[in-house]
């Protein structure tokens, strides 16, 4: 896993199967069991997916007597939201500066001058 905490979470959310995990626990609690039941593998292999996702701050893992219901840890998603806000701001403004070039086109002034 990486060492930086952002970079072991985008590793953890690579996987189509730890994001469907998530995704499910989006609805509340729930066992191995239950997240392992739309997937075509072992409950081992599911238990694997839980460990990357909690190792990366996603999930956490509670313990009521044999019963370990994972839940969803939305503040472990802040880290990655924040870096892409950064993004998202770009492409926010560069969609701008299209909208204006192509009102300015309508117009019928391509490079911004008065006609």
């Amino acid at each position: 896993m990486p060492a930086d905490p952002l970079s072991a979470k985008f590793s953890a959310l690579a996987d189509p199967t730890r994001r469907a995990i998530l995704a499910r626990l989006c609805e509340g609690e729930a066992t191995v069991n239950d997240l392992a039941e739309p997937f075509d593998m072992s409950l081992p292999a599911v238990s694997k997916h839980l460990k990357v996702l909690e190792k990366a701050g996603l999930i956490s893992r509670g313990r009521e007597a044999q019963w370990r219901p994972a839940r969803l840890e939305p503040m472990g998603l802040k880290g990655v939201a924040d870096w892409l806000e950064h993004y998202r701001r770009y492409w926010d403004a560069s969609f701008d500066r299209l909208d204006a070039y192509l009102k300015q086109i309508q117009k019928g002034d391509p490079d911004g001058r008065e006609h």
